[in-house]
């Protein structure tokens, strides 16, 4: 798929720009950032109100934002993020193990199938040694999409799916290690994230570790 139709697909989302679990998605994050963590890249950072919401609990982070969406760039505050790229995950030029964590939530289905394991091996190359990745994505496993008869393809921006089995798979091909599945969306409000029932969840977390 052309970038240009990646872009305009993206810019078309506007209910992105005002999700009202995007504060709660990125607290959950730093959940698992770890303490030592520093310098961190904000995969589809949109309008940047995730980063907000960790920097207001994390005042120490640098946050880089990275979305395919200049608007959006334009809107970030530049008190919350250090620096900003134009672009996709799949290819961002900056050096080599320049991040201590990145996180993209619910950006991995966005992408063609094609592309999910370059940009797989992208986040890889951008940790340091012990860096940790976390990815949300909805479930394809999601019991009440199952009983509508419904799938994460039914957004035409979702261009790919991601079974638990599958990110585990993927993120150990590309060399990620301690994979750890936790349960996220709306209902983790009510189950928190460790329900042991999968499909409860609309979407999932993974964290993982470059080891």
């Amino acid at each position: 798929m052309e970038l240009g139709t990646l872009v305009e697909l993206n810019s078309d989302q506007l209910s992105s720009e005002r999700d009202d679990f995007t504060a709660l998605r990125y607290e959950a994050f730093l959940k698992h950032l770890g303490p030592r963590v520093r310098h961190v890249l904000d995969v589809g950072c949109n309008t940047g109100r995730g980063g907000t919401a960790m920097k207001a609990r994390r005042p120490e982070l640098r946050i880089t934002g990275l979305d395919c969406v200049q608007e959006r760039l334009d809107r970030l505050d530049r008190r919350v993020y250090n620096a900003v790229l134009c672009g996709f995950i799949q290819d961002v030029p900056l050096p080599t193990g320049s991040f201590d964590a990145i996180v993209a939530g619910e950006i991995i289905e966005h992408l063609p199938p094609e592309d999910v394991f370059r940009s797989l091996c992208e986040c890889w190359r951008l940790l340091r040694l012990h860096g940790r990745l976390l990815i949300t994505t909805p479930n394809p496993s999601y019991l009440k999409n199952t009983l509508r008869g419904q799938s994460v393809l039914r957004d035409p921006s979702h261009l790919s799916q991601h079974t638990i089995g599958s990110i585990r798979r993927r993120l150990e091909d590309v060399g990620f290690r301690k994979t750890n599945i936790y349960g996220t969306g709306r209902v983790s409000k009510f189950l928190g994230s460790r329900f042991p029932f999968m499909p409860m969840y609309g979407s999932y977390l993974a964290v993982t570790e470059k080891w």
